[in-house]
């Protein structure tokens, strides 16, 4: 039987670091099902699920503790397969000039909403005329259906619109189908 697990893995960024992990995990018989990698600042971060056969995932749980000598720090924890969230997918954009506090306020308005982040993606970058820092962020959301408020995308939309004006940022929120 298999077990699925999350691995979170951190490293300054090198060549090797995707090889050395995929390395341990195909040499336990495990199978890398989806992940997101990415590099920030100089380092790279990346969280895989995979799926390993129950007698080996402590011995891929040592191996990869043991990359630690190679500059990564591979973390292992259970993965829960219960079921997708119920709701409506939307997906989410934001764009501005760029200010502390941002993704604090829009994360506080999605929560209350009891909304779910999916997929979270933001940058920071130089905009194009002034040179002013901007900041972009997408995010993939399951809203609530028959939660305690009625929410659904049009009344989330125009929570967002009233916080859009406070913060000074265009957000634009699209159902999917």
């Amino acid at each position: 039987m298999n077990r699925q697990l999350v691995l979170t893995i951190v490293a300054r960024d090198k060549p090797g670091i995707v090889q050395a992990v995929s390395e341990v995990v195909a040499g336990h018989g495990g199978n890398w099902m989806d992940s997101s990698m990415v590099r920030l600042g100089g380092e790279f971060a990346g969280i895989v699920r995979v799926s390993i056969p129950d007698e080996e995932a402590t011995r891929l749980g040592t191996a990869l503790t043991a990359l630690k000598d190679a500059g990564l720090v591979v973390t292992v924890q259970g993965a829960s397969a219960g079921p997708p969230r119920a709701g409506a997918t939307a997906h989410l954009t934001l764009s501005g000039a760029d200010h502390p506090g941002i993704v604090r306020d829009i994360s506080s308005a999605l929560a209350e909403a009891g909304v779910s982040i999916e997929e979270f993606n933001s940058e920071q970058f130089a905009g194009s005329m002034t040179g002013q820092n901007m900041f972009h962020a997408s995010a993939r959301v399951v809203i609530p259906t028959g939660d305690r408020d009625g929410d659904g995308v049009d009344l989330l939309r125009q929570r967002l619109e009233r916080l859009a004006q406070d913060l000074m940022v265009e957000i634009d929120i699209q159902a999917k189908a």
